[in-house]
Order: C-alpha cells, then structure tokens, then sequence
C-alpha cells in the first residue's frame, strides 16, 4: 500500500500565517502537522509516501526532506493547478504510474483515532471512506442516508441533507477503478473535480465501498481558531506526563514539554510544549495550553491557548495573549499598558511595538 497526502492547497482561511508557510507544514509540538498524518500511516505498514505540493512547493519540500527524519521515504508530486482533491490522486496515479492500493490523508487534518487499525479491518473493499458528525456540514462533503445506509454525497451543500461529513480520510484498492470513475467526472460549480463525485460513482457501479465512523477527534485545521483547537487536542491526547529536558528555575505545574536548550525563568502551568532554545523570563506566565516553538522568546506577561511560532520574541509587560497564533521571526512589544487582553494572528515577520 502507498500513501498519498495533499499538501497543495493555498490555505487562504488561515492567511497571513499560510502567506509564507503551508498549512500542513505548521508545526505544533515541535513536528509539522502533516508529520501526524504519516505516523498514523506507518500504523499500516506504509512507508512509501507520496506528497502532493503546488502553492509554496519548496516551503513543503524543506521542511519535511526526504522523510528519513519521520521513518519513512518521502517523494512528491507537484500539481500545477489546484484542481481539487480528485484531480490531485489522479496527478499522482498518472505522474507515478501507481498499480497497488492506496490511502489519501489531507496534510492539514488532525484525527486522535484508531482510523488505521479499523481500516485493516476492511481492505477487501474497493474503497473505504470515513464520516464525522459535524456541527456545520456545510463546510464539507455530505453524506445522503436513505433507509440507514449512504446512497450518495454532496459537496458543500446549502442545505445540508446531514450532519455526517466526510474525513479528508480515503482508501482506494484499485488505482484503474479509480482512474475510470475519473474519467468521467466534471469540473464542479467550484471548478474542480471532487472527491464526492469519484465516490458517487463507486456507489453507481455498485462497487464493494464501506464508510467508518471516527469515534475520537478530528479537524480540519482550516481556520486560526481551528488550527488552536488542533493545537489544545493534540496537547490533550499526546502528553500523558511532563518531560523535562530544558532548564528550570521558575515553577511548572502539570503536563510541560521542556527541550533542550529552552530556559525557564518564569511560571507555566500545563499542557504546555516549550521548544528548544526557548526563553521565558521571570516576569512571563504561559497559562494553559500554550506552544512555542524552537529559539522564541517570551520576556515578559502571560500567554493561553496560543500558537508561537520560532525565533520569535515576545515583552507584553502586565498584557495577556489569549487564542493567538504569532508567525515566525516576529516581534511584539507593549512596553506600556494597562493589563489589556489581547488576541492576535500575524504572519511571519511580524512587528507590532507600542512605547
């Protein structure tokens, strides 16, 4: 089996972060998202993955390399029009010239499931797919239930005939199968060629297709507060104890990643992930759920349920950052305030100072 992960898309919800960095490639806890997606892949044995790049191709490319560093071997595909995600497994089938089957995983998805080991149960299919209850299928491919089963899908609806949405999760057996319900497919009213459309026409053809419900969490890192909710779920269900590598003078309380080199001064109160080479001064409090990532520097104030991105630096003096994603290399500084709430999304570069 081989793997394929979509990492093409502009990501314009999660824009000015995705200006200069791919949302796939956003790390949380130290690893780029998508690097999530490829552990859930070796639970099956796959080790062969296939990355479909377009929009900042070479961002993708130097941040995740060969694989080695993941365990597994990388290769991409580049697709020059951002065609859908139809469009991008045929890219790939017909670049590659694939013959064996295949699973699909959109490279901006989190799922804290055991997805893999219950697809194992069922590769006798032609195709496997995965549903979730949603709270907005509008955002989503829909499924249609008529008498207890799945009779076809829609594509962002309107008026959403369901909640049960489609987890940018997809198991193909036969590439040739796939390549000739392709074959016939037209763009969509949004210009592309649709998954939903390939899987209606599985289920017209009376194909073997068997749809898993995900029993634990998935999201779709979308938008700024989607890409924090991924961010907290992952803390969630990945920290079961603190791991201490960095140094600490200042105090810990809970689950707290320290890494090397990073320097605690001040006060974190867990879940929290502190990269490598990470400052937090004796004046700074990280909350609750906060990550900053490798060489960032938090002088002073207080951070929760925020994203800090690398080699940035950060002096709020009695401020407080809340729901907040920082892009790299960016500067914040209020020196003179009055303990105000803030809450931020910059992109890379950032400055935003006050005297």
């Amino acid at each position: 089996m081989k793997g394929i992960i979509l990492a093409a898309g502009k990501g314009t919800r999660l824009r000015p972060i995705t200006l200069t960095l791919p949302k796939p490639v956003v790390p949380i806890m130290g690893k780029p998202i998508v690097v999530y997606g490829m552990e859930s892949m070796k639970e099956l044995n796959v080790n062969d993955i296939i990355i479909v790049i377009g929009t900042l191709a070479e961002v993708v490319k130097a941040s995740l390399g060969s694989g080695e560093r993941w365990g597994v071997k990388l290769r991409y595909v580049y697709q020059k029009e951002r065609l859908g995600i139809a469009h991008a497994i045929h890219t790939t089938i017909n670049e590659l010239g694939l013959k064996e089957d295949f699973v699909v995983y959109l490279g901006d998805n989190i799922v804290l499931d055991d997805w893999p080991k219950r697809l194992l149960s069922e590769l006798g299919a032609d195709a496997v797919f995965f549903l979730t209850e949603v709270p907005n299928p509008s955002r989503f491919g829909v499924a249609v239930i008529e008498g207890g089963k799945v009779k076809y899908f829609v594509e962002k609806p309107k008026e959403p005939p369901s909640n049960l949405a489609l987890v940018g999760i997809y198991y193909f057996r036969d590439p040739s199968e796939f390549e000739e319900c392709y074959s016939s497919l037209k763009p969509s009213w949004r210009g592309e060629y649709e998954i939903t459309d390939i899987i209606n026409c599985y289920l017209r053809k009376n194909k073997d297709v068997r749809f898993i419900k995900i029993k634990g969490w998935w999201k779709d890192a979308g938008r700024p507060q989607d890409l924090i909710d991924a961010m907290i779920m992952l803390m969630d269900y990945k920290m079961s104890k603190s791991e201490i590598r960095g140094e600490v003078s200042g105090e810990i309380k809970g689950k707290v990643i320290v890494e090397e080199g990073a320097v605690i001064e001040g006060k974190v109160y867990g879940p929290a992930y502190v990269g490598k080479n990470v400052y937090i001064g004796k004046d700074a409090i990280l909350e609750h759920y906060v990550d900053l990532e490798p060489h960032s520097r938090l002088i002073s104030g207080s951070l929760t349920r925020s994203l800090v991105l690398e080699s940035t630096e950060i002096v709020l003096g009695k401020a407080r950052l809340v729901d907040s994603i920082v892009g790299s290399k960016s500067v914040i500084k209020l020196l003179s305030n009055n303990g105000m709430t803030l809450r931020l999304v910059l992109g890379e570069g950032s400055i935003l100072e006050s005297s």
